[in-house]
This record gives C-alpha cells, sequence and structure tokens, in this order.
C-alpha cells in the first residue's frame, strides 16, 4: 500500500473507532451511524484489497524467479543447438545461417527462436544426437519451451492482480474520506459543547504525516590562514 493511502487508511481506522466508542450517541437510524457504517465497509474493502495486492505481489516476484531460471535453461538449450550447428555445417553450409540465435534480448524474441529452433531441428534429430546432444534434446527443449510460456502467463495474470488491487485500494480510500468529511461536520455538531468529545474527534480524524527532516548541512571548508 503506498505511503499516503496507509495515512489515509490508519486515520479511517481513528474515525471508525470513534464511532464505535460513541454508538450510543449515533442511533442506527441517524445520518451519523450511516456515515461511520460507510467508514467501517470503507476499511473492510481496503483490508481485502490490501491483502489482494500482497498476494499479486509476492506471485510476481515468485514468476520472475522462476521465469529467469526457465529463461536461463531455454537460452543453454539454444546455445548448444547453435554451437552443434555451425559444428554440421563445415559438412552442410548454410546450416549455420538456420539455428541463430535470437538478435534481441526479449522473452518474446526467445520464445519464437526455440519454436522455430524445435522445428527445424526434428528431421536432423539423428545428427545432432550423433554430436553428443542427448537424445531427448528437442523433448526437453519442448517442455521448457511450454514451461516457459506458462511461468510468464502466470506472471502476467499476477501483475494484473496487483494493479486491480491497487486500484481497488485507491477507490476505497476516497470513499471512506468521503464519508469522514461529512462525518466532521455531524459530530463536530453532535458535540459543539463537549471539548473533551471535539479533542477526540480531531485526534481521530487527524492524517499523521511523517515528519521532514532537513538534509544535514555540508561541512564548512576550512578558511585558508591569513598571510
Amino acid at each position: 500500500m503506498k505511503t499516503t493511502n496507509r495515512q489515509r487508511y490508519e486515520m479511517l481506522i481513528g474515525v471508525r473507532d470513534f464511532g464505535l466508542t460513541n454508538v450510543a450517541e449515533f442511533p442506527e437510524q441517524t445520518y451519523g451511524h450511516q456515515l461511520f457504517a460507510e467508514v467501517a465497509a470503507a476499511i473492510t474493502a481496503v483490508e481485502l484489497s490490501a491483502t489482494n495486492q500482497s498476494s499479486g505481489i509476492n506471485a510476481a516476484m515468485v514468476g520472475t524467479a522462476s521465469k529467469d531460471t526457465l529463461r536461463e535453461e531455454l537460452l543453454d538449450a539454444l546455445t548448444m543447438i547453435n554451437r552443434t550447428a555451425r559444428a554440421m555445417a563445415l559438412d552442410t553450409p548454410g546450416l549455420e545461417n538456420k539455428f541463430r540465435m535470437p538478435r534481441t534480448g526479449g522473452d518474446q524474441a526467445l520464445l519464437t527462436a526455440a519454436r522455430v529452433f524445435a522445428t527445424d531441428a526434428e528431421p536432423m534429430r539423428d545428427a545432432f544426437v550423433k554430436h553428443e546432444l542427448r537424445a531427448d534434446f528437442l523433448d526437453e527443449l519442448r517442455a521448457n519451451i511450454a514451461d516457459f510460456e506458462k511461468t510468464l502467463s502466470q506472471r502476467k495474470t499476477a501483475t494484473g492482480a496487483h494493479v486491480e488491487a491497487t486500484v481497488s485500494i485507491d477507490k476505497s480510500i476516497e470513499i471512506g474520506l468521503k464519508a469522514a468529511r461529512k462525518l466532521d461536520a455531524v459530530v463536530r455538531n453532535k458535540f459543539h459543547d463537549d471539548a473533551a468529545k471535539l479533542a477526540a474527534w480531531a485526534t481521530a480524524s487527524h492524517i499523521v504525516r511523517p515528519s521532514r527532516t532537513a538534509p544535514p548541512e555540508p561541512p564548512k571548508k576550512p578558511e585558508p590562514p591569513q598571510q
């Protein structure tokens, strides 16, 4: 959760708790009761979205780690095929151009190259195996392609869930803030002659912001000695 939203969320909790402490002053049929309920509902929505946001972040991080591992395995497989093809090209000129490594480092470019390698190497499987590639090297390559595609898809889904949760948090916070602003007039009118209640409300509805400390001044350069 962003710092600004966390500060607002904490304020909404203070507002909700003030309402719970003074629940008898705002019976169910009153406007104040309705507004305190809106604040409580906004808090619940924020907490749910924050859980989803955290889950999305964690899933994206796991997906990134898995993607990096699978990417290295895929690159290693393509490198072996490329190296072997260049050796085979000594007897079959032109073959060195058939298995070129991708020119860009993008994931989709890597996937495209891997699919091409798998298709083009199939008719020459025995020749590659003759050069000491494993007999199942193409089966492993295809499995790596499938795993890499799946990981990219899962990572994209996790990132989307994180973004959606962030938007939901923003929306819920705004709903809660709107209700809190309305409550400010309601509470101040209700307790206009009760200084203690007004002080408690001021504390509950205040957004605490971190203090900004000024950066330390750079040390002064010593003045040269006078002649």
